[in-house]
């Protein structure tokens, strides 16, 4: 990664976050260039810069953006924001942005995005991400940004996994300085399966009610059927050696769900892939827990259930 305090930062994915992120880092100062395979979202961006709405006042931040890797060149730390199925087609199309001493981070929704990024770049250039944030792309080149919680980085592979290594303080420091607020974390694996936990309580249940995080929550019986969801990734985080302590699926469920945070007023990403007719990432977030949980004994009925609804859902248009 560059030494200075001014590493050239390239997003591979501009969607919600992917955008939502890139811009805020650019408008603190950053090089940041945008791809995405979005044309219509890339050219509004290249005409008008990237326009934000809601958490932070609406402005348009001028940014980079192409449909071309080539033309973004090799970022010092390269963002992995597409969509979780998407994965693996994103990175080898884009390969021409990692070099040698790039650093790449994804904070997509699931777990395993960082292993699919490592089996094509290699173990040593990837760390591990995640973010409490919450935005959705209203129009092409316009995303509303929802709040301003807390983003975390840290080793995920290798000898430094549980250790707040320079490069994890490095980044955190250089993000949180270009106004993304970030800290380094010394056990991101828990963070990403605690961050999971509120993807499994929220996102197919936002999606197939069409109902924002705050408002699921008043209604009794979809309150009890996120709690049921989200106890069941629990267990099998727990039968994977990942231990969440009860406190911690209350907080985040509490965090995502807060009108005074402003993600309560949000709706998922589901949710909003649903609306539009899209393939759904049902498969990497909730599919990826009933898989875990089949191999070690655990079940998941509550899960199970909403990943056939949602398929049902998709089946009108898939």
């Amino acid at each position: 990664m560059n030494a200075t305090n001014s590493p050239k930062v390239v997003v591979v994915g501009a969607g919600a976050i992917g955008g939502l992120f890139g811009s805020l880092l650019s408008e603190g100062g950053l090089d940041v260039t945008l791809i995405d395979v979005n044309r219509a979202h890339i050219d509004a961006i290249s005409m008008n810069g990237l326009k934000i709405v809601g958490y932070g006042g609406d402005r348009f931040i001028d940014i980079k953006a192409t449909t071309d890797p080539k033309q973004a060149g090799v970022g010092d730390i390269v963002i992995v924001q597409c969509k979780a199925m998407h994965t693996e087609n994103a990175v080898k199309n884009a390969l021409l942005v990692f070099g040698d001493h790039t650093v790449v981070v994804s904070f997509q929704n699931g777990i395993g995005n960082e292993e699919v990024i490592a089996g094509i770049i290699g173990e040593q250039r990837v760390i591990g991400g995640l973010t409490a944030q919450a935005a959705i792309v209203e129009a092409p080149g316009v995303v509303r940004n929802y709040s301003d919680l807390p983003t975390y980085v840290g080793e995920i592979f290798g000898p430094d996994v549980g250790s707040l290594t320079p490069r994890i303080e490095k980044i955190a420091q250089i993000f949180s300085a270009a106004g993304l607020n970030t800290h380094g974390s010394s056990n991101i694996r828990l963070d990403m399966w605690i961050k999971l936990l509120g993807n499994i309580g929220l996102s197919a249940t936002s999606g197939t009610t069409d109902l924002a995080s705050a408002d699921m929550i008043k209604i009794p019986e979809l309150a009890a059927t996120i709690r049921c969801a989200v106890n069941e990734a629990a267990a099998v985080a727990a039968a994977c050696g990942i231990e969440i302590p009860e406190a911690e699926k209350h907080d985040i469920l509490d965090k995502l769900t807060s009108t005074s945070a402003g993600t309560g007023e949000s709706k998922s990403s589901l949710c909003a892939d649903l609306r539009a007719g899209r393939p759904t990432e049902i498969d990497r977030i909730y599919g990826t827990v009933v898989r875990y949980g089949k191999e070690h004994g655990v079940p998941t009925p509550t899960i199970d259930t909403l990943i056939a609804i949602v398929r049902g859902m998709e089946s009108h248009y898939l």
